[in-house]
């Protein structure tokens, strides 16, 4: 019972939504220059809907869906519409673990492979990742919010693109850093987005830099998937 009330905190995505985004991503470019001129196309009041709809996956009214596909299906390839249904029945989706971050904001370090998924994340784009996890603690806020879950890929070759966000197990802990390049090839900067938050004088969330061999997991973040109010 515990398991599934977990599993219930993540919005489901609904499959008329996943085919308005595969639409979405194939159609840009061609059929309509941006949101703006989407979101007046649609009926919308705000291109903010439609970034609701792609970056969130807020789940769109199935009557804009056929607006959408009324409106552009000269665009639209008939022949590749069953490749839809295929992919999300084909998918099973990555697996979801659940951890407890202590007060500092980070987790003690624990194998996830010794732990059992709550669940599992399918929507596109996510298909390359390895496995998701949620955030906790405030410290990459406003990129990453307490609460959210990330769709994470392992890198196996441990090549860091400095300034990307990634999930690392450093030591005895795990955490969520915006990597920079260090002053050494051998060391990287663990930078933290949320600057705002002073105790004194200081930064609460302060860089600091760290060996690239002491990192045990290196995972990109790929693609965030924020926790709904409603």
């Amino acid at each position: 019972m515990e398991e599934q009330s977990k599993s219930n905190k993540v919005k489901r995505v609904r499959p008329e939504t996943l085919e308005f985004i595969i639409l979405y991503n194939q159609l840009k470019g061609r059929a309509f220059k941006g949101n703006a001129e989407l979101a007046e196309a649609l009926g919308f009041n705000s291109p903010a809907s439609i970034t609701e709809i792609i970056k969130s996956r807020q789940n769109i009214d199935p009557d804009k869906l056929q607006i959408f596909k009324d409106k552009y299906k000269e665009f639209i390839s008939v022949k590749k519409t069953p490749v839809v249904n295929q992919t999300i029945s084909t998918f099973e989706g990555i697996p979801m673990y659940e951890v407890v971050a202590t007060a500092s904001g980070v987790e003690v370090y624990k194998d996830i492979n010794d732990t059992t998924p709550i669940g599992h994340m399918n929507f596109p784009g996510i298909e390359d990742c390895d496995f998701a996890l949620p955030v906790w603690g405030h410290s990459m806020y406003p990129y990453l919010e307490n609460g959210c879950w990330v769709a994470l890929k392992v890198i196996h070759d441990r090549k860091i693109l400095p300034g990307e966000v990634y999930y690392i197990e450093w030591g005895d802990y795990r955490m969520y850093k915006r990597l920079l390049a260090g002053d050494k090839e051998d060391e990287v900067i663990a930078h933290s987005d949320n600057v705002t938050e002073m105790i004194g004088n200081r930064l609460k969330y302060a860089p600091f830099v760290i060996k690239l061999e002491e990192i045990k997991k290196l995972c990109l973040v790929k693609d965030i998937h924020k926790k709904h109010n409603h």
